[in-house]
Order: structure tokens, then sequence, then C-alpha cells
């Protein structure tokens, strides 16, 4: 693996940090002039420059392990006590004052336009502008896109903001929805040429562009924000992925096992991932932070990701049928037997085996990781710790030594997005078959069945998805965009409770403890904007029924 990309990123954040002090999560908008401290070197070589857009890389978000945002989810829930998808999300709760946001990313944002002013007016070479220009405007997209998709219409600043030049002008209104979407959709389509199909380790692509645009297409296809179900929007996303499939550049990954470890980093799926850099600040935390807690009566995680049963009777039976078809074989009281590949690759249960030992999650046998039924944050909520991305070499609840980058886009969503707009555009016509059939192959599944209504291979499709990719920060969005959430939100997420009964176990679905779930349709689709921002600007127009 090419790691000169992450020690330069590294180098950039300790260089620079304390001479430009771009970073202020507290802020809505860092508008000192603070960037000129260093223009007399900063600008003036490619190495320099590149130092700084390294930095606006490492800015790129990776999994938040404390908390990650597939526990907003129906997916997952934290293992730990009073965490904000629990506590605060999950009963909907929040306020303007207290909820998650994704505002933070005007810092980045700012960081972008630095680069992309400065550079534009330097004397460097032409053709490392391009370049180096296109990439900011893609990151500066991405950034756009976050917020975008989680506040909904966000002001749109693409110049560096100062204060003490522009005074109150630096404070902008909101832009609407539809003016965020089609500045980033414009932005993909304006650079794109400008970028290569191949690019250094970590670097954004030609596919990493095209794959933005069509995540932000597909989203705003869905119901969220196309009520009237208009199928020209399905299209466009679906021609805009089939871009990307027509590239033939991106293939399925064999092993999805060890898809997202280290040694396989930006490996052939792999079309835009954040870079990590073990045993250094850039280093990636996951496996101990939200991996399973308890080994042989030993802390090696702290279980911030517990799968929930909701998402675990999604997997398929190994005959590729789902659990709910009287002809898949499942067996409520013996429920993990002839599952398809992705469930043991995805999730540890009772009686698989972890670190080489034997994980029990059945009451009343002293096990430590026994369902906490209770709420109590001693074990897993819900009767299972995520295995998936999970490397063993780094399960232990200190490791900082792992490398394995944490992917944004792979080639299987792109796969997957392209199946369900083409769908919704013109039906299940052969190449959407292919698609969701390319991706069942890589897990032993056989083909779905010839003859399914669009309706039909809709379901199919989610199933697929949801499955697929699991645990990586895709289903909240997908929940939003489809408006699904005001239905899959609302009631209790789920465990595995399991006793013995005359020496052998049963097994019974029950209400995670702390799984209550509340959403309120009307409103809880966009987060509200932060009230620190609207402290300092005015201007922000709240969303609906925050006030």
């Amino acid at each position: 693996m090419n790691m000169q990309f992450l020690r330069i990123s590294l180098r950039a954040f300790i260089i620079f940090f304390s001479l430009l002090t771009l970073s202020s999560c507290s802020k809505f908008l860092d508008v000192a002039p603070k960037d000129q401290v260093s223009d007399a070197t900063l600008w003036s070589t490619t190495g320099n420059a590149d130092l700084f857009l390294n930095d606006v890389y490492a800015s790129v978000p990776t999994l938040e392990t404390g908390d990650p945002w597939e526990n907003f989810s129906d997916n997952s829930m934290n293992g730990q006590a009073g965490r904000v998808s629990t506590n605060i999300y999950g009963p909907s709760i929040y306020t303007p004052s207290n909820a998650p946001n994704r505002w933070g990313q005007y810092v980045n944002i700012r960081k972008a336009n630095l680069f992309i002013e400065k550079v534009t007016a330097s004397a460097l070479p032409d053709d490392w502008k391009a370049l180096r220009l296109a990439e900011a405007r893609f990151l500066r997209a991405y950034f756009y896109s976050i917020l975008w998709m989680y506040h909904g219409g966000v002001p749109i600043i693409t110049d560096v903001l100062n204060q003490n030049e522009q005074g109150d002008e630096v404070f902008r209104p909101r832009n609407t929805s539809q003016e965020t979407f089609d500045f980033i959709t414009a932005e993909c389509a304006a650079i794109e040429p400008a970028l290569p199909l191949t690019a250094e380790s970590g670097r954004v692509t030609r596919g990493a562009v095209l794959a933005l645009k069509g995540w932000c297409e597909l989203f705003n296809a869905g119901a969220l924000h196309n009520p009237a179900n208009d199928p020209a929007r399905w299209d466009l996303a679906a021609t805009t992925f089939k871009k990307i499939i027509d590239l033939e550049h991106y293939d399925l990954f064999p092993d999805y096992n060890t898809l997202f470890f280290e040694e396989n980093n930006n490996n052939i799926e792999v079309i835009f991932a954040r870079q990590h850099l073990g045993g250094t600040s850039l280093a990636n935390f996951r496996d101990g932070h939200i991996g399973p807690r308890f080994v042989r009566g030993g802390l090696t995680g702290w279980g911030h990701v517990d799968p929930t049963q909701d998402l675990v009777d999604e997997y398929f039976m190994a005959n590729g049928l789902p659990i709910t078809d009287p002809a898949s074989g499942y067996d409520p009281q013996n429920p993990y037997v002839n599952r398809e590949k992705r469930f043991y690759q995805s999730i540890v249960y009772d009686g698989s085996e972890w670190l080489g030992d034997i994980m029990i999650m059945k009451q009343g046998v002293g096990s430590p990781n026994a369902t906490d039924l209770n709420n109590s944050s001693i074990s897993t909520r819900t009767g299972y710790y995520i295995r998936k991305g999970i490397n063993p070499k780094y399960a232990s609840a200190q490791n900082n030594g792992n490398s394995a980058n944490w992917i944004i886009f792979r080639y299987a969503e792109i796969l997957l997005g392209y199946a369900e707009a083409k769908n919704e555009s013109s039906g299940p016509d052969e190449t959407v078959y292919s698609a969701i059939n390319d991706i069942r192959q890589r897990s032993d599944l056989g083909p779905l069945p010839d003859g399914l209504t669009k309706d039909e291979m809709r379901i199919a499709i989610h199933q697929e998805r949801r499955v697929e990719l699991a645990f990586e920060e895709k289903r909240l969005p997908d929940l939003l965009r489809l408006r699904l959430a005001e239905v899959k939100l609302n009631g209790p997420l789920h465990a595995i409770k399991i006793d013995l009964v005359g020496g052998n176990p049963v097994y019974t679905v029950v209400p995670a403890g702390g799984g209550m779930r509340v959403f309120y349709p009307e409103k809880n689709y966009f987060l509200p904007i932060p009230q620190s921002a609207r402290d300092k600007n005015s201007k922000l127009e709240q969303n609906p029924h925050y006030d």
C-alpha cells in the first residue's frame, strides 16, 4: 500500500494547524483572517500547497466511533449508556440547542474555499492547478452534500469570509434545498473532465465525482424530495451510475470479509475512501471502539455498535431466500443455521467464535456478554456484536495501530444505486437483474427469480442494499430519502433473549433495552439548524417545527 499520501497528510496537520488555525468545532464560520500568516511560502510551490490540500483531505469525516451514525437508524444501537443516538435522537427529544448536527462541515468548506482562492490566484503550473482545483471542488461539494442530506438547504458559500473586511455580509441566508442540490451536482459535472480515472491512493478520481453526483441524484429522487415520484429524477441517477459501470474500471472485491481490512485498502472495489494511518492521529480506532466487549472475561472493545434483531432478520438464508419465505427453511428456534455468508461475516452471535473464544449471549449462565435487557451498559443491548470490518489483529480496546481506510463509495453501492434508480424509472429490466445478481453471487447466493414486478423488485433491492451496506452509515440516509423513517423509527428496536429451558436454548425476540424510537414526520426528516449558528447569524431560518 502507498503510504506517502497519508504521511504527507499527517505532516500537513502538524505543520499548518498552528499557522492557520482553521478548525473550530464551536464556530459557525471562522471569519478571522488567519490565512495570511504563511502566504509568502505556502502558495509558492506545489509541494507546500499540496500539504494544505492534504489537510483538507484529512478533514473528510470518518466513522465517529463513539456513537456512529448507524446507531441513529434501525440497524444498530450503542452498547454504552448516555449516548446521543439512544438518549436524545432515538426518542426525538432533541432541540436546536442539543441536537446532533453536521454544521461543522463549514470549517472544512472554508479550508477548501481558501485553497481554491489562493491557488487560482497563484503562479503555479496550470496543469497542476487544474487538477488540484478539481480535487478541492469535489471535497467542498462532498462537505455540502453532508449538510444538505441532514439539514436541507444551507448557505452556499464559495468565497473566503473575512468579517473585518466584509462586516455583516459574511452572514448569509440559507439557499433552498433545490439550490443546494443543484450546486453540488453542477460542481461535480464541471470538474469531472479534469479528474483522472486513476490517481494516487486517496485522491479524487473521475469515479469518485460521478459517485457523489449519482448518490445525490438518488437522494433527490426519493420521496423526501420527490413526492410526485417524477421518474426523470430516477433516470438521472441511473444514467450517472451507469457511467461508472461503463468505465469498466471497478469491480467487486472477491472477499467481502476482508474487503474492509487495511491489507486491502484502495482495492478494485473502492472508489473513494478516507485514508487512515495506524500509530498516528490518523489511525482508525473502530476495532476497539465498536467491536465486541468481552473475550474470555477480559475487555476487548467498547461495543459501540450492537446490531439489532431487525437487521439480523434481513440477512438471507444460504439458499438465497428471505427468512419470511416459507420455503427458506428458517427455524426461529435455530436461527443462525444455514444463513448467508454475509451474516457470518458481519455479526457476532451466540455460539459464534471470536478471537478464539465462543461468545455466549444466553441469560443465567454467568456470561459477561449476556444480552443486556435492562439498558445498564454492561454488555450488548441486542444479543449481537458487530464483526464486519473488525480486524482481529486490532481488536483490543486501546489499539491505535489500524490503517484500514473508511470507505465512502464502493462499487457495490454503485450497482445497488443503479438497480434502484433504473427500476424506479423504467422497471426491472435485464440490467437491474444483472446489477443485483452480481452482488448476490459474491456471497454465493442464487439469482433473483425472473418475472418480478417493479414493486417486488423494489423490495428485493431495498433488502439487498440494507444487508450489503450494513454499518457503512448508509441506512439512515436511506430511511430519510425514502421517507421510511416514520415507519422504521417509530416503535421499539428489537433484541434476542436466549434462555436455557431444560438444557435447550429458547430464543425470544424482545424490545431492546433503550431501543424505543420516536419519529415525528412533520419535522424529523431534517435536523434543526444549531441554535449556536442562529445566535451568530440571524438570517438563518430554522427548519419547520423546531422554533
